[in-house]
């Protein structure tokens, strides 16, 4: 796979270089801002993008906002965008806008190299990676709602672990349930949330979330580590 990495740390965007390459793809451009990142793209014709969330000048939101207008002008190219704490707000304009698969991990998760390569490479392939703790910082933020009230704690975890991007079969493993379990506990999820049921099951979970997101007060970004517990671990 072709991949452009914007990041400016030295360490990490050659960490990430190295380790994307080791695993057999092929890093196309290296990028410490967002001033090249629009030509380089056309010109090196990526297949997905890596992107920080803040990056030179102002270390403020210079990566979110070009991830969001990749996504809006290239909707078919996956984007990766990585943070070093969860922020809630930059997850939900990711969520909310329009575009193709997309995923929004914190940088601790590079440490854990094959997961890192497989989110990778699920992202690459269409599906929508979200960190655990940004999905359990979105679900316990809506908790008010009364449809989200309405969930038992398993049909939290299963919708959580769903919002990773993670297939039927893989909830089961993770939960060590039989796939038939699953399928009755979204069945229910989409039931309570009002959704109907078709085969965009993961799309249907982050509209969901957005549409939370989109009646409460916009948080402020976080400016330390935070690390709620996720039933998706559990």
């Amino acid at each position: 796979m072709r991949i452009l990495i914007c990041e400016d740390s030295v360490l990490l965007r050659e960490g990430l270089v190295r380790l994307l390459e080791h695993g057999g793809h092929t890093v196309v451009a290296a990028l410490p801002d967002t001033s090249e990142l629009e030509r380089t793209v056309e010109a090196k014709d990526p297949e997905l993008c890596i992107l920080d969330v803040r990056l030179p000048p102002t270390f403020t939101d210079e990566g979110i906002l070009a991830a969001l207008e990749l996504r809006r002008t290239r909707p078919r190219l996956p984007v990766l965008v990585l943070s070093q704490y969860v922020e809630e707000r930059y997850a939900s304009e990711l969520i909310a806008a329009q575009g193709g698969a997309f995923g929004y991990l914190l940088k601790d998760r590079v440490a854990d190299v094959g997961e890192f390569i497989d989110s990778v490479q699920r992202i690459a392939e269409g599906a929508t990676v979200l960190d655990p703790e940004v999905v359990a910082q979105l679900l316990t933020r809506r908790s008010r709602d009364d449809r989200m009230r309405a969930l038992t704690e398993r049909e939290r975890t299963v919708l959580a672990a769903l919002a990773e991007g993670r297939s039927n079969q893989a909830i089961a493993a993770l939960l060590f349930l039989s796939e038939a379990s699953v399928e009755k506990h979204i069945t229910s999820i989409f039931q309570k949330l009002g959704l109907e049921q078709d085969e965009g099951g993961n799309r249907r979970v982050l509209a969901a979330i957005a549409h939370f997101e989109s009646r409460g007060p916009t948080g402020a970004t976080s400016s330390e580590p935070q690390h709620p517990q996720t039933g998706a671990s559990s």
